[in-house]
Formats: C-alpha cells, structure tokens, sequence
C-alpha cells in the first residue's frame, strides 16, 4: 500500500507524524519491508531519519546530496529532466538508502529515498514540462506519473510492502507527483479554521470538488487523472494533531473540531467513493500534543516506543520525559499504526 501524508496547510505536524507513524509501523511488523519517500524540499523527515538534530542528520543529508548521482529525490528528478516523457531503465537503488546506518534508533526495515531542496530549483522546470504541447503525448501525465515509475521498476522480488510519501504543503508539481503515485490519503490538521479551509481544498485540489467555477473543471488534477485512466489517491485518515487533554466540550477549539466532523459527514455522504471509510468515526484519529516528550523524541530522532523515560540532556539543558506522557504519545501513533 502507497501512503502519502499531505495537507494544503503548514504546521499540522504533518511531518512529525509522518516519522513517527512509518518508524512505530516498522517496529510492529519487522518482518514487512518499508520505503518512505521524502518529496518535501524541506527535507525534514530525512533529517529525522538520518539523525536529526543532536545526530548531525543535516550534514548526513548534505553527504548524500553531495554523492556521485545525488542519493535522493532529487537525484532522480535530475535523470528524468533529460527525459521528461519516456520511461527510462534506471536502478532504482541508487537514490535509496537505509537510514539506520545512520540512526540506529530507526528500524532496520526502512530504506529512504532522501528529500532534497534541489526539487525546489528543478519545480519551474518540470511544471513547464508538464505543459508543453506535444502531438499525441499527454506530458501533464507523463510528468505526474515519474514517481509511480519510479515505484515501477523495482523488480517483483524487491517489491516493498508498504511505501509512505511526506510532501509539501503547497500543491506544487512535485506534490501533485507523489499524489499521483499514492493509494491512500493520510490528512493531519489542527484546532483551528485555517485546517478547515485546509482539508476544504484538499476536496477541492485533489477531488475536484465544489470548485469555484466551472471553467476549472477541465484543467482540474482529477480531470486529467480520469482522462488518463489513473485513479486517485482515498482519504484514509483525518489525523487531529496537538489536541490537548484541556479541550473540553466548552473549549472554543471544540466547535471547530465538531465542523470538520460535520465537513467530512457532508463530503462522506455525497462521495463516497473518496474514503476508504463509510463513517467518520473509522476515519477520524485523535492525536494529543505530544509536548515536552516530543520535544525530546524528534531532537534525538527516536520513536517514541524506543525513547526513554528520564532526564535528557538536549544541548546542555535537563529535560524530564514522563511516563504517563509517553504514554499518551505512544497511545497516539499506535491508533493511527493500527488503521493502515
């Protein structure tokens, strides 16, 4: 299965879910063999992986963009550039690497193909590709479809069970690549109104849905996909992030929670055929604010069930991890984990 976090809004947590999500799967089913894309140019998921902050996962990064035929994303863009619209025979190995040669506290079972802030450079680019008229070739596709051919050439016997896509929240080029080569749809949002104008484009962006004017229909993302045959991406997930034990039912945050309930209640009756849920209650994670654990978790790059309880020195300054707080975070991933 081919997941891809994304929101059209930053600061979701998107990311730190992402880590957290892909390192506890790989954790409780040792035996699958996990690839986790970063299509961000922020890279920050790689970072974590490779590292992180108090593990020099930036310079690790910087190593693999700096070798021969750049280990990332971006290396492979780069190939593709020379080749927009023909699907080239490439070994796919040498953009992925394994990030627990880096960063022991990842599972062993996760290869990375690394993000890489090049994408940002090559995103004018590859849009001007993906418009370019050609005679009898429809290069939007062809552009949208490089990371599923990608996916494509690697042999049946290295197949990977699961592969998890963080992306940008903008609806870039590259954005729309990764959705194109996804299944299910993972969606992190927050307390607040700008989440819910959020997850409204995301309907919107993705699905074509209540758009503010016929004449977008034809040039829409799902319009182009249904012309070409390829389908979309399903919500799978609707991830509450950073709700905190304080929202009671009175709390100003609740009533924004309640219409994004009511949001997707309308979107799920009138089309179905998104979701791979049928009620909103199978769609819907509550993911509490994993606080001053969090902090600790990401700086040291650690999945939560590999963190410990105790004091932690992070550059210099004690800070104490609770158990029952851990708790609550593992609580957290474990009910995402336990919906793929």
């Amino acid at each position: 299965m081919k997941y891809t976090f994304w929101n059209n809004k930053g600061g979701t947590g998107k990311t730190s879910l992402c880590f957290q999500t892909i390192t506890e799967y790989a954790i409780k089913y040792p035996e699958k063999k996990i690839l986790c894309i970063d299509l961000c140019p922020q890279a920050n998921l790689s970072e974590l992986m490779l590292g992180g902050l108090l593990g020099n996962g930036g310079q690790k990064l910087s190593d693999l963009w700096e070798n021969d035929g750049r280990n990332s994303v971006g290396g492979y863009f780069q190939e593709r550039l020379a080749n927009p619209y023909n699907v080239q025979v490439l070994d796919y190995h040498q953009y992925v690497s394994n990030p627990s040669a880096f960063n022991q506290d990842v599972p062993v079972n996760i290869d990375l193909i690394a993000g890489d802030r090049i994408i940002e450079l090559q995103a004018n680019s590859i849009s001007a590709l993906s418009i370019t008229q050609i005679p009898g070739v429809d290069t939007y596709i062809k552009v949208v479809s490089w990371l599923k051919d990608l996916l494509d050439m690697i042999p049946e016997d290295e197949t990977y069970d699961e592969v998890f896509i963080d992306t940008n929240p903008s609806f870039a080029i590259y954005t729309q690549i990764a959705l194109t080569a996804a299944e299910r749809l993972i969606v992190p949002v927050m307390a607040d109104d700008s989440s819910r104008r959020a997850l409204r484009n995301v309907f919107s962006l993705v699905y074509g849905l209540n758009l503010p004017s016929t004449i977008y229909n034809q040039y829409a993302y799902n319009a182009k996909l249904a012309a070409a045959g390829l389908p979309l991406p399903k919500i799978h997930l609707i991830a509450k992030n950073r709700i905190t034990q304080y929202m009671g039912p009175a709390s100003a945050y609740h009533s924004v929670l309640t219409s994004i309930n009511s949001d997707m209640e309308a979107v799920l009756q009138s089309n179905p055929e998104i979701f791979t849920f049928n009620q909103t209650s199978n769609g819907i994670v509550e993911v509490r604010d994993f606080q001053t654990t969090g902090v600790v978790a990401f700086a040291k790059a650690t999945p939560f069930s590999r963190l410990t309880v105790g004091r932690h020195n992070i550059f210099g300054t004690e800070t104490q991890v609770r158990q029952d707080y851990l708790n609550n975070c593992k609580d957290s991933i474990s009910n995402i984990v336990n919906k793929l």
